[in-house]
C-alpha cells in the first residue's frame, strides 16, 4: 500500500520489518536507519534510541539489523515486534540520517513496513521532496485506542542525526559537525539551535548591565556577565537570587549513564581501511560481530531469487579467525574442533558462541584483547558455511568491529555471485604498533575436496597444516 505524506494505516500488533531504501551511485551519500521509543514525545533514557551504535533495545522489541546492497539498491532494516513494545511507549519514530551529504543527493528514498514472518508489504511511503536535509523522520508507529497505526511523516532536519536525537531528548557525546566561527565584533547573529551561539542584546537593557558596546574582546557579546543558558522568560541579572526565585517548572531529571556516541566508520570499496589507533581503539576488548539475515528461498544455488522467507532453520554460519602472533605462532579460532581460543592468554582471541540460525540478536561474536596488541602480527576474520546452504547467495551479512574505546567500524558484504562457502571478512595487521583494519569482503570458492579453512589459508599465505574436524 503506497501512502501519501501525513496519511496513516492500521498495522498488526506483531513482528514487523521496517525497510528504508534508496538507490546508490556515484556521489550518493550513505544513510542509516534508526528508531526512537517515545513517551509524551521524548525518550525516557538514551536506551530508547536504537541505531548503528546501539543496535538493540533493552526490551528486545526493536533492533537494528543492518544494510544490504543488491543491484544498485541499498536497504537498511529495523526489526520491530509491536507485541513486545512496553505499554508505556506511545510512539516509535522511524528515522534516517545521511552520512557525507544531504537527502537531496539520495535518489529513491522510501520506507516500507513488512510482515516479518511472511514478507508481505503492509505500507510504503516514498519521500520525493528532500533538499538540504541531513536527517528525516520518514514514519512512525503510534498507539490509538489500544491498537497500532503507521503514519507517513516525511519531516526533515538540516542538523543531522545529532539534531534529531537531541530534539527527542537524547544526550549526545560529541557534536557531529564543525563548531561555528567566532562572532565578528560588528554584529552578533543569534541562533536558537546551538548553545554556543551568541546571546542577542536585550531591547531595553536594565541599568545594572554594563554598556561596553565598543570594547568587546574574543568571547561572548556584551550583554552582561556570562550566564549558563538563562531561561528565555527571565531577564539577565548580575547574580540570580538564591532564595527568592519565582516558581518554575522543574527541569527533567538527569539521566544516568554515558552519553550516546554518534560517530562511526563505515568501510567501503572506495575507502576500505582504517587505523584503530587513530580512532582511539588501542586497549580493552574489541568485539567483532557478524549478523546475518536470510532473505530468499534456498533451492539450489542462486534460484528463486527475490522470494522473501523467514530465516532458514538449518543454516549454520561459523565466524572464525586465523591469527599470526609476533613470536611466529599461528593458529585458528573457530567452533569446529572446539578451538574457541582464549582472551587473557595466547592467542588473546576468543569466540563467544555459535549462532546456528542468525536469529540471536547479537549474532556471532569474536573478542580480541587489544591490551595485547603488541602480540599480534596479523588476524584474518572470516566466515564459513558449516551446513544449510551451498553458497552465500541469498544471505545478507553485516560485520561490526566495536572497540571498547573509539568509534565502531562496520561494513556490509556485497551480493555473492559465485558458489562460495567461505568469505574473508577483514584483515587486521600490526603496522609498527598501529592496528590497521582492512575490509576484505572476499568470497572464495574452494576446490573439490579442499576445506574452506584450507582455502583461506592458501589465498592469504598462512602456511598451516589442516586435519578434518567436527563440532
Amino acid at each position: 500500500m503506497t501512502m501519501s505524506k501525513g496519511s496513516n494505516v492500521p498495522v498488526p500488533t506483531r513482528a514487523l520489518r521496517v525497510e528504508m531504501g534508496w538507490r546508490s551511485g556515484p556521489g550518493v551519500p550513505d544513510a542509516d536507519a534508526s528508531a526512537l521509543l517515545l513517551v509524551s514525545g521524548k525518550v525516557r533514557s538514551d536506551a530508547d534510541f536504537v541505531f548503528y551504535n546501539q543496535p538493540a533495545h533493552p526490551s528486545g522489541a526493536v533492533r537494528h539489523e543492518g544494510k544490504r546492497g543488491d543491484g544498485g539498491q541499498v536497504t537498511d532494516t529495523l526489526f520491530i515486534d509491536l507485541a513486545r513494545v512496553e505499554s508505556a511507549i506511545e510512539t516509535v519514530v522511524l528515522a534516517a540520517s545521511a552520512d557525507g551529504g544531504t537527502f537531496g543527493q539520495v535518489p529513491g528514498l522510501y520506507i516500507r513496513v513488512l510482515d516479518a514472518g511472511q514478507g508481505a508489504e503492509i505500507a510504503r511511503f516514498d519521500s520525493r521532496d528532500a533538499t538540504v536535509e541531513t536527517a528525516f523522520v520518514l514514519g512512525e508507529f503510534y498507539r490509538r485506542q489500544g491498537a497500532w497505526k503507521f503514519r507517513a511523516v516525511g519531516q526533515g532536519y538540516s542538523s543531522g542525526l545529532e539534531g534529531l536525537a537531541k530534539d527527542y531528548g537524547i544526550t549526545v557525546d560529541e557534536p557531529q559537525h564543525a563548531a561555528p566561527p567566532p562572532p565578528v565584533p560588528t554584529a552578533a547573529v543569534p541562533t536558537a539551535s546551538m548553545p554556543i551561539a551568541p546571546v542577542p542584546p536585550a531591547p531595553t537593557p536594565p541599568a545594572a548591565i554594563p554598556p561596553a558596546p565598543g570594547t568587546r574582546v574574543a568571547g561572548p557579546p556584551p550583554v552582561g556577565p556570562p550566564v549558563n543558558m538563562p531561561p528565555p522568560v527571565a531577564p539577565p541579572v548580575t547574580a540570580p537570587p538564591a532564595t527568592v526565585s519565582p516558581p518554575t517548572t522543574p527541569p527533567p531529571p538527569v539521566r544516568p549513564g554515558a552519553p550516546v556516541r554518534l560517530s562511526k566508520v563505515t568501510l567501503t570499496k572506495e575507502a576500505p581501511s582504517v587505523s584503530l589507533t587513530k580512532q582511539g581503539g588501542t586497549s580493552g576488548a574489541m568485539r567483532v560481530n557478524l549478523n546475518w539475515q536470510v532473505r530468499k528461498q534456498f533451492s539450489g544455488w542462486g534460484s528463486k531469487r527475490g522470494r522473501a522467507v523467514a530465516a532458514h532453520r538449518d543454516l549454520d554460519l561459523d565466524l572464525c579467525a586465523l591469527y599470526e602472533l609476533s613470536d611466529g605462532r599461528k593458529g585458528v579460532v573457530q567452533a569446529l574442533g572446539n578451538a574457541f581460543g582464549a582472551l587473557h592468554q595466547p592467542p588473546y582471541i576468543h569466540l563467544d558462541g555459535d549462532d546456528r540460525t542468525g536469529a540471536v540478536e547479537s549474532g556471532e561474536n569474536l573478542t580480541v584483547n587489544l591490551d595485547h596488541k603488541q602480540s599480534f602480527r596479523r588476524i584474518l576474520i572470516f566466515v564459513t558455511i558449516y551446513e544449510g546452504a551451498r553458497s552465500f547467495a541469498d544471505l545478507h551479512a553485516t560485520v561490526t568491529l566495536q572497540p571498547l574505546n573509539g568509534a565502531p567500524v562496520d561494513f556490509s558484504l556485497d551480493e555473492c555471485t559465485v558458489p562460495s562457502t567461505v568469505c574473508a571478512l577483514a584483515l587486521i595487521t600490526n603496522n609498527g604498533g598501529d592496528l590497521i583494519v582492512q575490509r576484505e569482503a572476499r568470497y572464495l570458492v574452494p576446490e573439490r575436496g579442499v576445506s574452506p579453512q584450507r582455502t583461506v589459508d592458501r589465498v592469504y599465505g598462512w602456511g598451516m597444516n589442516w586435519t578434518p574436524g567436527r563440532k
